[in-house]
């Protein structure tokens, strides 16, 4: 039987999504959790794999087990024994010719700034952060460069392993919401076939350029034409990047929200 899992999870504390030696992954406190409430060693794949200090809202997964369960139990059970950070959300069979990557048409992420002359507190980890006044106008002209398909070159970690540096983005929704006085939090969503490693930070970092005045808009299309990743703006914090989550078309019945949707403003 191949199971799909929706988990949600504060990257704050893991090295990221993928296992690693020191155990302080969020696959790796998965596994181990499902290897308890199973008494069985159970492999997992997602969707997307996400950096150190990143959060998921709905991260994918599947697995192969021989084990009868029903969907409520695989929550129930594999939520005893992960750390409060870390949550299923939602389980469900899936015929085996589901793929929680090769079967994803995009993928979702959101990173949510704070505009403030202070520091985080309570948001620590939870939002990214700059302290001079943004140009919301000139980031959506910026933003308008990057639309559509392009050789994303500039925008990608010398370690990134993809095949291709071509990728598919769509128009990205840049949203400001007040608040106290010269504080405000904004909300940056992003949505393409396929993301480069860090390709979002340093989207992120280019975009936060323009805003502050450091760049014009056009800028970043001289960035894109370029190639080259000394080109671009440095990579920018992982703290308020969040995985919404792939897309998936309907005929696999997966659900399309989770309720840790409703946390992000």
């Amino acid at each position: 039987m191949r199971i799909a899992l929706g988990i949600s999870y504060n990257g704050s504390a893991y090295q990221g999504w993928q296992s690693q030696l020191s155990g302080q992954t969020v696959q790796d406190k998965l596994e181990a959790a499902l290897a308890q409430f199973a008494t069985q060693p159970i492999s997992t794949l997602c969707a997307g794999r996400t950096d150190a200090g990143v959060h998921g809202l709905m991260q994918v997964v599947h697995f192969d087990t021989p084990l009868q369960r029903e969907a409520s139990s695989w929550v129930r059970g594999t939520n005893r024994f992960l750390p409060a950070d870390i949550a299923v959300q939602w389980a469900q069979p899936v015929p085996d010719s589901f793929h929680c990557r090769a079967s994803a048409t995009a993928r979702r992420y959101s990173y949510v700034l704070l505009e403030s002359p202070v520091r985080p507190s309570v948001e620590a980890g939870r939002v990214g952060w700059v302290f001079r006044p943004l140009d919301g106008d000139a980031m959506r002209l910026a933003a308008q460069h990057l639309c559509g398909e392009h050789d994303f070159t500039s925008f990608r970690a010398s370690s990134c392993q993809a095949k291709s540096p071509v990728k598919t983005l769509q128009p990205i929704g840049i949203h400001r919401r007040a608040a106290t006085a010269g504080t405000a939090y904004w909300r940056f969503d992003f949505e393409a076939n396929a993301f480069l490693h860090h390709m979002i930070r340093n989207l992120m970092g280019c975009l936060v350029a323009v805003g502050q005045g450091v760049q014009a808009p056009d800028w970043l299309r001289t960035v894109l034409a370029a190639r080259d990743r000394d080109a671009a703006a440095p990579t920018f914090s992982p703290d308020g990047l969040y995985f919404l989550g792939p897309v998936y078309d309907a005929h696999w019945g997966l659900p399309t929200r989770t309720a840790a949707y409703d946390w992000l403003p």
